[in-house]
């Protein structure tokens, strides 16, 4: 398997590993959409404009709005004015999804021992280097 399938490959996996996610996560009563929410509010922070965190979750504004609309009734987020720009609104995790990110995360880092249980951590940092270089890469060649 050569370099040409590498992108194919790449994409692949990260599908198929957040479909098994999403699997697992169903119970709760989350879809994709809704627990990447979450996952990203709490590792860039709550407080994140629509516009940030459209542009973090590579989606567009209008199908983050409806996401947000649910996730909002079922008491998850809420809109807030932004600090720093009046006409934005900021999203915040509820108390409620705070609780939920956690029970995300332990699921999520079950899943991932699974996955990664008989590769030697040395090649998990390497595969991560070389992940970080290409999307360092991706992002200067996109600017």
């Amino acid at each position: 398997m050569g370099a040409e399938n590498l992108g194919i490959l790449l994409a692949e996996t990260a599908r198929a590993w957040r479909n098994l996610l999403d699997k697992r996560l169903r119970p709760l009563g989350l879809s994709q959409a809704k627990w990447m929410v979450l996952l990203f509010l709490a590792r860039d922070g709550d407080g994140l404009s629509q516009k940030q965190l459209s542009e973090s979750l590579g989606i567009e504004g209008p199908s983050l709005v409806g996401t947000l609309d649910r996730m909002e009734e079922n008491g998850w987020v809420e809109r807030r004015i932004s600090a720093t720009d009046r006409r934005a609104k900021a999203i915040h995790r509820t108390d409620k999804a705070i609780a939920l990110t956690e029970e995300i995360k332990l699921i999520a880092a079950t899943l991932r021992g699974e996955l990664l249980q008989d590769i030697p951590a040395i090649e998990i940092e390497q595969t991560m280097n070389l992940l970080s270089r290409l999307k360092q890469r991706v992002e200067q060649i996109d600017s």
